[in-house]
């Protein structure tokens, strides 16, 4: 058994198939699926279900795709250890402020002290960029909504974890009439012209708002869609003495000119996911994600001011 047959093996476990593995690994299908076949006939039992158009693993398959997966990380971290890289390893992290808020700076901190040999590189970036950057390869962890996610051809690379889920609230100038109100009547939204984020930058927010507001017969009225960014969308609900519907999470980063309500009823939340890349991951990425996971629970039991 040689380290390819487990290379070979993940990647056919992970895509599901046969065909898309051999296009990630750059070889035709014929070959590869004999040395699956050959693995499988070296350990004397079938790893894998092999359906007209896709793969699935048996109960032995499932066993031996994780420790395969732990073995490929242990070779590529002695890799890097001999080659002197491990001292310089960069740990790079896609994620928006809003969905990691209350939770980030302590992760960071446990993982200095468990990976001190490390440096992450925090990215601020927008659903596209993340999807992106993800896709290139560019991105050890990554932290997204689960429906930026839902339609991006390759994000299906990543092993995903649901990581929180944030309640939906109404962004507004602290002079806004609605600010007086603590929960905001999602009937109130009805005509009320909105700020929102551009298809661009984030396809997923538009019809996000519209599947949400639906049920309540609210067609949402926008009077401006913005492109780069929170900045610009914060200055254009000032300017414009209007109202943004966003994830509670962005109190984090609101200028102390706005404020976030939540509505009545509450509408649904929203899930953040954290991914690693599924053929490449390392033990510091895996150690990352778990340590959010960590601190997501955590903050979930803390008890909510009153």
């Amino acid at each position: 058994m040689e380290l390819r047959h487990l290379r070979y093996f993940v990647a056919v476990a992970a895509h599901g198939s046969f065909n898309r593995a051999a296009e990630i690994l750059h070889l035709t299908q014929p070959p590869l699926s004999r040395q699956v076949k050959d693995l499988e006939e070296e350990l004397g039992v079938p790893l894998l279900v092999r359906g007209a158009n896709a793969v699935k693993l048996t109960a032995a398959g499932e066993l031996f795709y994780e420790e395969a997966r732990e073995v490929l990380a242990r070779a590529d971290e002695a890799v890097r250890r001999v080659r002197g890289e491990a001292g310089g390893e960069t740990l790079r992290v896609g994620y928006a402020p809003s969905m990691t808020a209350g939770i980030l700076p302590a992760a960071l901190e446990k993982f200095q002290l468990t990976v001190p040999h490390a440096r992450v590189e925090l990215a601020d970036l927008s659903s596209q960029e993340l999807v992106d950057l993800a896709n290139a390869g560019r991105l050890d962890v990554v932290i997204a909504l689960e429906i930026a996610l839902a339609g991006a051809a390759g994000v299906a690379d990543f092993n995903w974890t649901e990581l929180r889920r944030l309640r939906p609230v109404l962004v507004m100038p602290v002079s806004h009439p609605l600010a007086k109100l603590k929960r905001v009547p999602v009937e109130r939204l009805r005509d009320l012209p909105l700020i929102g984020l551009g298809r661009a930058s984030y396809a997923e927010y538009v019809p996000h708002v519209r599947r949400m507001l639906k049920p309540f017969g609210i067609a949402p009225r926008f009077a401006t869609l913005v492109n780069d960014g929170f900045v610009s969308l914060f200055a254009e609900v000032e300017a414009r003495r209007s109202v943004a519907i966003m994830s509670e999470g962005i109190t984090c980063i609101m200028p102390p000119t706005l404020v976030a309500k939540p509505f009545a009823p509450s509408l649904p939340a929203v899930a953040v996911m954290v991914g690693v890349p599924a053929l490449r991951t390392s033990r510091a990425a895996e150690t990352f994600a778990q340590l959010l996971l960590d601190e997501a629970r955590r903050a979930k039991q803390r008890p909510s001011a009153a």
